[in-house]
């Protein structure tokens, strides 16, 4: 089988194709003839940030052909997508049935790398803000594959007004057609009127413009990967809160929450209530475009791979 290499650190020039024999499932494992892989900021910046050569793991989608030892509710010919912590970017994959799910009959490979494990961050960020209907939200990263579902289900859920912050103005027409009512810059003078709540997906200073968005009791939920520091004075001033996000913490200690809000989201997609959206679609052997697209946030949407597999 054919998977992608990553040998040195300091860029996506060093990404090839290699052949390699397939991996066999062990205990609790499945092996899935994979069809789509979902490209992520974390994988991206684990590289950058490395020493050393890594597995390109993460979101897969495609079928089980092989079932490891003790594993129960799963069979071969299912149609899954799940989390692969070894060699993701390949055209055959291992993932533990604890981070599998099944995909629906109405939707295809792709729509489950859109919408499964970027949904499970957006519907955990959102209720993580505690929400109301009635109240005002703001999304940073809100062209992203996480953001332009958080969108949409702030609108689904009530909101009075949806406030999308992008990189570029470029993004302006994409976001407000997934419902925002607003676009702000990241380095707009002013994001206008406070809101209740700020999804944040970028981190790092921007965290102080995103509590400075918020209204006296707002609530900013902080789920990037970017670090970045908050002053407790700007929190006290206003008697706002920052709340952090995890959706591992989720999948691993409540599975059935998990499980849970995996079914809501695929409820409203099958409702045509909450959309995926996909930026590109390219060749494993593109896995280094891929990864500059993600990095100089040129995205507007998922960024997914396909390993061109019957």
């Amino acid at each position: 089988m054919r998977r992608v290499r990553y040998e040195i650190n300091g860029g996506p020039e060093v990404m090839f194709l290699e052949d390699v024999t397939p991996p066999a499932p062990g205990a609790g494992e499945l092996l899935v003839d994979v069809e789509a892989i979902g490209v992520t900021l974390p994988v991206v910046r684990k590289l950058r940030e490395g020493s050393e050569p890594i597995p390109l793991g993460g979101e897969v989608a495609g079928t089980v052909v092989a079932l490891g030892e003790g594993v129960t509710g799963f069979a071969v010919g299912d149609r899954v997508t799940g989390l692969c912590f070894g060699h993701g970017y390949a055209e055959q994959a291992i993932i533990h049935t604890a981070m599998t799910s099944r995909i629906p009959s109405h939707a295809t490979f792709v729509d489950a790398i859109a919408l499964v494990r970027s949904g499970g961050v957006a519907r955990g960020a959102y209720v993580a803000g505690r929400t109301e209907p009635g109240e005002s939200v703001l999304v940073t990263a809100a062209a992203s594959a996480i953001g332009t579902l958080v969108l949409q289900l702030a609108r689904a859920g009530g909101a009075r007004r949806v406030v999308a912050a992008v990189s570029s103005a470029d993004k302006a027409d994409f976001v407000r057609g997934l419902g925002a009512d607003e676009v702000v810059l990241y380095d707009d003078e002013s994001w206008g009127e406070p809101v209740d709540v700020v999804i944040d997906a970028v981190g790092g200073k921007l965290l102080t413009r995103a509590v400075k968005a918020l209204s006296p009791g707002g609530r900013l939920v902080a789920f990037s990967s970017g670090g970045g520091s908050i002053e407790a004075y700007d929190l006290l001033v206003g008697g706002k809160s920052a709340i952090g996000f995890q959706i591992a913490l989720i999948a691993r200690n409540k599975p059935e929450l998990y499980a849970r809000w995996l079914d809501e989201n695929w409820e409203l997609h099958a409702a045509g209530e909450l959309r995926t959206a996909v930026a590109a679609e390219l060749p494993l052997e593109e896995a280094a475009r891929a990864h500059e697209m993600i990095e100089s946030r040129r995205n507007q949407g998922k960024v997914v791979l396909l390993t061109g597999r019957p």
